[in-house]
């Protein structure tokens, strides 16, 4: 077998794998500025695949029934004061022809329709929802408002999850757990001829005494209430996927507050369908936390998603070996999002979580939200796409479910994934991602492909661009052409900075067939 990515030039090449697996090699040329990788696509090997689905995206129950929720950050003020945290938000409405042709755009996918108001929502099962909550409850859905997330879930192409209230209002005398109104969800949702795919017991449970739980909920109070739900989910909902524990918390020290997940897992016993946790990079300035927006493109700050996933992996292997694993929560700042997550600077996390999570094998990543506050996908206000959104569109077109081996790097800020192309047989897909900011990389190409690089003039950037042209919806309200770059074989510069998609139609890989 011969070694890949040797040159006939005068330069020097260092091989990373040999030829049949996924081919890339550094080269160093004298008197150039940048380090080549040179890529052979047409060897990639498949690592894995992800779930159809695996790009999905959360709407907060808050969302749908009203309520207060993180305030979106003024333009002109960069701080809010800890009382103005919160701001009241009507329902969202899903029947907006904006809202549902853009999230349509990333179908199929998972909405989530959860979080932590959810755990303390009464479900109004009758046509006239009362104004205020039955004691034990602290906010109401109605039918009405039920019945915007099953049309807006079948105008999309989304599979809807969602959780239940745990709070006091759902216990019975001795403070257990009762199915009532997840009962009455699931029977309504079904008179509509609707379907709830998958359900967390509650929405992150190691937070169970700040999430809307009686006083003094523990590990063990969760493992009776859960034995209970399960019980009644297979015997009433056999299809239903059952997903937990949607854990968060656990890379904390362990004298931190919350419950750890080990001693929630410990107490339920096995029986979940798909393993989940929640991720934040870090936490915005509403909850106290500030991070420094020039280290976001560092690696470290990049890896700590690696990092949480192991912790989480290794309890799955524990406690529910096998089981596919999903993120059902996640964003770079919880409590709202910073104000540089509604940015292009946010999007390289975006993009490279996206990456890191489908080599790793988890299957479905769903990012919160999809339109509320600064970490929403798009403005709440006028739903129009931010920098995020344009990325999520392109891995939507461009990466399939067959993940490929794109080999290891001769450098820390030049992040390279492969995947088949979702449509065209034998075509390869990369996304390379340069996290410098000074420095230029170079992929080397034997084949011809079709580039999409976003760009923006500043990190902070409310707007992004698609090959020098930024990206607007249509004058007629569409979604604009994103057109390729048609690129011979050769070189690649990928600037610093800088995002660059790589379709290549000709790779004829056979993993891709």
């Amino acid at each position: 077998m011969q070694a890949a990515g040797r040159t006939s030039r005068n330069g020097h090449a260092r091989v990373v794998r040999a030829a049949g697996m996924a081919l890339l090699a550094i080269a160093a040329w004298p008197g150039r500025s940048i380090s080549e990788e040179i890529v052979a696509p047409q060897h990639m090997e498949a690592v894995g695949t992800v779930d159809l689905r695996f790009q999905s995206y959360n709407i907060e129950m808050v969302e749908i029934t009203g309520g207060r929720f993180w305030k979106p950050y003024p333009r002109t003020v960069r701080t809010l004061r800890a009382r103005d945290r919160y701001s009241y938000r009507p329902p969202i409405d899903l029947a907006n022809r904006r809202l549902r042709m853009l999230a349509g755009a990333l179908g199929p996918a998972y909405v989530r329709v959860s979080g932590t108001w959810a755990n303390a929502t009464f479900f109004a099962d009758t046509d006239n929802a009362p104004a205020a909550p039955p004691p034990g409850f602290d906010s109401v859905l109605s039918r009405a408002q039920w019945r915007g997330v099953v049309d807006f879930a079948r105008a999309v192409d989304a599979e809807i999850m969602t959780s239940f209230a745990v709070s006091a209002g759902s216990r019975d005398a001795d403070g257990r757990w009762t199915p009532d109104q997840a009962q009455r969800l699931l029977a309504f949702t079904q008179s509509l001829g609707g379907h709830i795919a998958a359900a967390e017991f509650m929405n992150e449970p190691t937070l169970a005494a700040t999430n809307g739980a009686p006083a003094g909920y523990d590990a063990n109070a969760y493992g009776r209430d859960f034995a209970i739900f399960r019980a009644w989910m297979r015997t009433h909902s056999p299809n239903l996927l059952i997903v937990g524990p949607g854990s968060v918390g656990d890379t904390s020290p362990p004298s931190a507050s919350g419950i750890r997940t080990r001693d929630l897992l410990a107490a339920s016993g096995a029986g979940l369908d798909r393993f989940s946790f929640h991720h934040y990079n870090t936490l915005s300035p509403r909850c106290g936390f500030r991070d420094d927006p020039a280290l976001a493109l560092s690696a470290d700050r990049l890896a700590r998603i690696d990092r949480t996933l192991s912790i989480y992996r290794r309890l799955r292997d524990e406690f529910e070996p096998d089981t596919p694993i999903w993120l059902t929560e996640t964003a770079d700042a919880a409590c709202g999002g910073n104000a540089s997550d509604a940015t292009f600077l946010d999007t390289f996390r975006y993009l490279d979580q996206l990456g890191r999570l489908a080599k790793a094998g988890v299957q479905v990543v769903m990012h919160n939200t999809l339109a509320a506050s600064d970490y929403g996908l798009l403005d709440e206000t006028t739903f129009r796409p931010r920098p995020n959104y344009w990325a999520a569109l392109l891995w939507h077109r461009l990466m399939g479910t067959t993940v490929l081996d794109a080999g290891a790097t001769g450098t820390t800020d030049l992040h390279v994934y492969a995947h088949c192309h979702p449509k065209t047989p034998g075509a390869v897909s990369i996304l390379a991602i340069n996290t410098s900011r000074s420095k230029s990389h170079g992929l080397k190409l034997p084949i011809a492909s079709e580039r999409y690089t976003l760009d923006a003039g500043r990190l902070q950037s409310a707007t992004v661009q698609l090959n020098g042209r930024t990206l607007e919806l249509a004058t007629n309200g569409g979604l604009p052409v994103l057109e390729a770059r048609m690129t011979p074989a050769g070189t690649i510069v990928v600037a610093p900075a800088s995002i660059t998609f790589l379709a290549i139609p000709g790779a004829a890989n056979r993993a891709c067939r």
